[in-house]
């Protein structure tokens, strides 16, 4: 225990899998008929609510912990821990906090643990994507009263709601000592969601219990097991056979079999997430790039817009939408989807253009191409090696000596946090704005200001940076997203990175159920109903 403070040791045992306990009565009320099996294709990497920005983990998170704001399946912000929120003056805004609420070890919830909370998160060891991108612009906070709390921001903030619906609320009983691994082993998991952990078997499952004194809405399931399977056909498979009632990224090629099975059923809708390839342009000498003859080059290549540029249009989006995603996606040429706040309508996406891609490598003085390795995941985005695989053969064809490796997403993770890559294909899902995008992966990295969190490729656009910050500190809506669109077409126009498609958000479900889909691609149990 001893990195937790005993008293709230001993309260968490009731969570460990060897001495689950149920909440009162729960025992005789679960039966077949309100226990919920649902599989997933991307494993969290740990259940710390803190340790790092990647959906996975967010959508086991979002059943053990509350945020200050939520979201609803719109991406819409509502009311979640704290009931109300507005600015008193251009830097100074109050939280009016949710009363009656419970953490799951007992505690009443109150402004400390909001303190503790933001005080944590700066301070996650080894985290290789921080959720310090969304607490950076919070100068001070002073604790009026238990259920009241101001922030004073460095500045006009006006998306300080924004932020803070992405960051889960943790108990202050937990102490300033509590780790990564005491989540990961559940004697941390103390939260104030609609669910009691009770179990997390990595790359299995997590296994958890209805919150029968969650403040909200209680989910229609008494036990829920939440499982990781990451092979599409097992997934699918899965879900014919009964084992599982739910799943979720249904494979596009499947999709047509499904349809014409009786039974299944599906809810869709289009996604917020972009599938994107990072260049590296961080490194004098890129690590996995070599000269036409396997030589070391001096310099980094894809340093030169034209090469970036040229990698771009060589890639036939099209063809991957229409042949690996069956039509489930759409090609696009910037981070935010057509409809979505601070979409850029004059930014298609890069067209299919071999030999103009073959011209621009030549004026940047490689006539000959040269060699590069592209890596990506095997296990986190719909068809993604196949999608490597693909981009791989069309860079082959423009004189771009491609080797192609695609591995499991938590190697990937490791990598690119040590920015041990020269190209990467990967994914980024927006919270319905533009800011998340442009603070996270296209502003210059200075953790000082929160900028550039998961900006591993090393690129820095001073344009980019200034637009970026005037937006986050512009309090009018309609010139924030001008500054944000400016910025966005900017570091687009400079080939930033490589915009693929946004994706399609699938799930498949037996007979009586129903699923309300979500545009920030979360698989929560909560969500799931039974047919009214």
């Amino acid at each position: 225990m001893g990195r937790l403070k005993g008293r709230v040791a001993r309260r968490a045992l009731l969570s460990l899998p060897g001495a689950a306990m149920l909440p009162r009565g729960a025992a005789q009320s679960q039966t077949a008929a309100d226990t919920l099996s649902l599989a997933v294709a991307a494993p969290p990497t740990s259940l710390d609510p803190h340790y790092y920005t990647l959906v996975p983990n967010s959508m086991v998170a979002e059943h053990f912990f509350d945020r200050l704001v939520g979201r609803d399946a719109q991406a819409r912000l509502q009311p979640e821990l704290a009931e109300s929120w507005r600015p008193l003056d251009d830097t100074t805004w109050e939280f009016r906090l949710r009363r009656g609420v419970t953490f799951s070890n007992g505690d009443a919830f109150t402004a400390e643990d909001v303190v503790f909370t933001l005080r944590r998160i700066p301070n996650v060891v080894n985290s290789p994507g921080s959720f310090a991108v969304y607490t950076r612009g919070i100068a001070a906070w002073e604790v009026v009263d238990p259920h009241t709390i101001r922030f004073r921001t460095h500045g006009i903030h006006p998306l300080l709601p924004h932020d803070l619906s992405q960051i889960c609320i943790i108990p202050k009983c937990l102490g300033d000592a509590v780790s990564t691994g005491d989540f990961n082993n559940g004697r941390a998991m103390i939260g104030t969601g609609p669910f009691r952990f009770v179990s997390y078997t990595p790359d299995d499952r997590v296994v958890m219990v209805r919150n029968e004194d969650y403040w909200g809405e209680k989910p229609d399931w008494s036990r829920v097991t939440y499982r990781f399977i990451v092979n599409d056909g097992v997934r699918v498979a899965a879900l014919l056979s009964g084992d599982v009632q739910m799943i979720d990224v249904v494979p596009p090629a499947d999709m047509p079999r499904l349809r014409s099975v009786q039974g299944i059923g599906f809810s869709e809708i289009p996604s917020l997430r972009c599938i994107y390839v990072r260049l590296d342009t961080g490194h004098d000498s890129s690590p996995y790039i070599t000269g036409p003859d396997g030589q070391r080059l001096d310099r980094n290549p894809l340093r030169d817009r034209r090469v970036r540029r040229a990698l771009s249009i060589a890639i036939n989006r099209q063809a991957i939408v229409d042949r690996l995603m069956q039509g489930a996606a759409t090609p696009i040429g910037q981070m935010m989807p057509p409809g979505a706040n601070g979409y850029v309508p004059d930014l298609p996406a890069p067209p299919f253009d071999p030999d103009g891609a073959r011209r621009l490598l030549a004026e940047a003085g490689y006539p000959n191409g040269f060699g590069i390795t592209l890596i990506g995941p095997n296990n986190r985005y719909v068809n993604d090696a196949q999608i490597v695989q693909a981009i791989g053969q069309m860079w082959q064809r423009i004189g771009v000596r491609t080797r192609v490796e695609a591995i499991p997403f938590a190697v990937l993770a490791q990598r690119q946090a040590r920015n041990d890559m020269s190209a990467l294909l990967i994914g980024w899902a927006t919270i319905g704005e533009p800011s998340t995008a442009l603070r996270g992966i296209l502003t210059t990295r200075a953790p000082d200001k929160g900028f550039g969190t998961a900006n591993f490729s090393g690129y820095s656009h001073p344009g980019v940076d200034a637009l970026v910050d005037e937006g986050l500190r512009t309090a009018d809506d309609a010139r924030r997203e001008e500054a944000f669109k400016h910025a966005m077409r900017l570091a687009m126009e400079d080939v930033a990175l490589v915009p693929l498609h946004m994706q399609k958000n699938v799930w498949a479900l037996r007979a009586g159920l129903t699923y309300e889909a979500r545009a920030d691609e979360y698989t929560v149990a909560m969500g799931v109903k039974r047919s009214r």
